[in-house]
């Protein structure tokens, strides 16, 4: 039976409308994104079967453009939309840091730092440069690394805040392994920019490390 002919509460863009995003199922909200299905499949079937081959809707949004295309159903059209309403959420986040255009919260930081990096594959070592108001100028990917590591130069960390005049930093990086648990090489490598960064006056307000569903403030911890 086609969506169509399904009751009223029972359909779920019916049931996002009448009770809100929050109350419909992961598989729910995909049927909406997807908005069609497949011959013999609902566009709610095919969400479950995804939800299933993938081992959840992380991994399934996290899938690169061929692996999701090489699903039954899948294609093109709809990598296109379930991307473009995950960018939409980014820049929403990246909007909502700031009120008046100064840095809100550390949460907030979290939440959009967690929806920008945790998807990598690899390490990505990031930096978000802020001025003297902490009003954010910008947010940068500075180094990709490999699976477990990514080389990262102070040197190149001071040209970008001169070029941005920036007055104060936050670093981030993931850690594609999912463990947010901070190495040694973590530390260390926060002091030596730290040191470097005292030289021009710049100060490093937090490193956030992004795991799998746990980010690591080291400022937070009393490791900065």
């Amino acid at each position: 039976m086609a969506i169509t002919d399904w009751p009223e509460n029972e359909k779920p863009r019916e049931k996002l409308l009448t009770h809100g995003a929050q109350r419909l199922s992961d598989a729910e909200l995909m049927a909406i994104a997807f908005r069609t299905g497949v011959k013999g499949e609902t566009a709610l079937d095919l969400a479950r079967r995804c939800l299933q081959q993938f081992g959840g809707l992380r991994r399934f949004m996290e899938a690169d453009y061929k692996t999701f295309c090489e699903v039954k159903g899948l294609g093109k059209v709809k990598y296109a939309q379930l991307h473009a309403s995950f960018e939409l959420v980014r820049r929403h986040l990246y909007e909502t840091l700031t009120v008046d255009g100064i840095l809100a919260s550390p949460n907030e930081t979290r939440a959009y730092l967690t929806a920008k990096m945790r998807g990598f594959g690899h390490e990505v070592f990031a930096c978000l440069f802020l001025d003297g108001r902490h009003g954010i100028i910008c947010f940068e990917e500075m180094f990709h690394g490999s699976l477990t590591c990514a080389n990262v130069y102070p040197r190149e960390i001071v040209k970008r805040v001169l070029f941005h005049n920036a007055a104060s930093v936050i670093f981030a990086h993931n850690h594609p392994s999912g463990m947010a648990e901070p190495s040694q090489a973590d530390l260390d490598v926060t002091q030596h920019l730290k040191q470097a960064l005292a030289l021009i006056q710049v100060q490093v307000l937090d490193h956030f490390i992004i795991g799998n569903g746990q980010v690591v403030s080291l400022a937070e911890c009393g490791l900065l």
